[in-house]
């Protein structure tokens, strides 16, 4: 038996081979290489082409950026230092700083948007980041009314009484509950909007006699360069999302009227251009409004700005909700859950999972956006770099200004970006 297996098998290893490190081709960047930029002849060549243009504007950009020039005044003082010689003038940005950031808010109340801007990353931390205590919740609900006042300034019972409307709009919904979800809505959206018209300026007036709490008020026309377009931007962001669902939810209502009202009202404001939107807020929506009503253009503004986003928000959302199988609805008919209990615990977060990267696609385009204020007057990044190439010192500078604007609306939106990958890796638990 034994002669018979030697003769059938004419070797077997009695010791195990110690570990080989694999192939230098198969790890690291050559493999990475191998695979993503020499993957076959289109690969190849497309590789060489783009190696030949990165080496082009090497070449044609080094020198400009190796020369630049950061302490000049004017931009003949920059010339005078370069000699002739190709460099940049970044000297624009040291002088005009101020402006770039702030536009012509007074310069010993700075501190005020600074503030705002550091207690804007508190507030929002607890919506980003899931190990930040619930608790922060509380001064987010607050930080809103705090931020407004810390910008505009003025009497502080401003921001209460509009926050009063909200608690009230709050107590009704606790209220209503029993009743029908037509009657409730209307009641809880009918009444604070009635206080803030008739009750909200008396009750200003009454607090600031009996505890005058002012700032120094700072009117909208100072607003300028990148705090315009934060302002705008996070305030259409903040308010566009729960616009956004909420329309969403109506467009697939079994109610008649709230369905054409959102469908209408989605559809209208798709099919019109924002800078038609901005020139109504800026010149027609005065008309509408009582004669002598002072109505805030930035305000005016935000709202046109979060219209508009709320309806491109509502589609996003909507194909977040038909994404989801029948069977999810189901299920939260067979649990016994009423209709904003299902929505809540059940149907609206998957529907948001499956959405984040069109609501991150949303909320870029609609910070970018922000720059066609310039058109209505405002002065925007853009608008206050076209006004300081009209000055004497900087009239002719052109690529440093825009550089420098698009860099920071890179930076703002490309971190966007990334967090909305790092959360949908976060929430990928379908296969853990």
């Amino acid at each position: 038996m034994s002669d018979t297996h030697a003769h059938t098998v004419r070797f077997v290893r009695e010791t195990m081979l110690p570990p080989q490190d694999p192939p230098s081709s198969q790890i690291g960047m050559v493999r990475w290489g191998r695979e993503n930029l020499f993957d076959g002849p289109l690969n190849i060549i497309l590789t060489v082409i783009s190696l030949l243009v990165v080496l082009f504007l090497i070449m044609e950009m080094g020198p400009w950026f190796a020369n630049s020039i950061w302490n000049a005044n004017s931009l003949t003082e920059c010339r005078q230092i370069l000699d002739g010689a190709s460099g940049a003038c970044w000297g624009v940005i040291k002088d005009r700083w101020p402006q770039l950031m702030f536009g012509f808010y007074p310069p010993e109340l700075y501190w005020r948007p600074v503030t705002a801007l550091v207690l804007l990353f508190v507030a929002i931390s607890p919506v980003l980041f899931p190990s930040v205590p619930k608790k922060v919740l509380y001064f987010t609900m607050v930080y809103p009314f705090l931020g407004v006042w810390l910008l505009w300034g003025g009497t502080i019972w401003g921001p209460v009484s509009v926050a009063l409307g909200f608690v009230l709009g709050y107590v009704l919904v606790r209220a209503t509950s029993q009743l029908s979800t037509l009657l409730s809505a209307a009641i809880v959206v009918i009444l604070p909007i009635l206080y803030w018209l008739f009750l909200a300026g008396p009750l200003v007036d009454a607090l600031s006699a009996i505890a005058p709490l002012e700032s120094q008020s700072v009117p909208s026309r100072e607003f300028g360069g990148f705090l315009v377009s934060l302002v705008i931007g996070v305030s259409g962001i903040a308010l566009s999302l729960p616009i956004g669902i909420l329309l969403a939810l109506g467009r697939q209502s079994n109610m008649p009227l709230i369905k054409y009202v959102s469908v209408i009202f989605i559809e209208f404001i798709r099919g019109v251009p924002l800078i038609t939107l901005l020139f109504t807020a800026s010149l027609l929506l005065n008309y509408f409004l009582p004669p002598g009503t002072n109505f805030d253009l930035i305000l005016r503004v935000i709202i046109m700005v979060t219209l508009f986003a709320s309806a491109y928000m509502a589609e996003v959302i909507r194909g977040g909700l038909a994404a989801l199988p029948r069977g999810q609805y189901e299920a939260a008919d067979a649990l016994g859950l009423d209709y904003w209990k299902a929505q809540r615990l059940i149907i609206m977060p998957q529907a948001l999972k499956i959405s984040i990267p069109s609501i991150v696609s949303t909320f870029i385009g609609l910070f970018k956006d922000t720059t066609l204020v310039v058109f209505i007057g405002i002065l925007d990044p853009i608008g206050l770099a076209n006004a300081t190439r009209a000055s004497s010192d900087w009239q002719g500078i052109y690529w440093e200004l825009f550089i420098f604007i698009g860099a920071v609306f890179f930076i703002f939106c490309f971190s966007m970006s990334r967090y909305s990958m790092s959360l949908e890796r976060r929430l990928k638990t379908d296969h853990r």
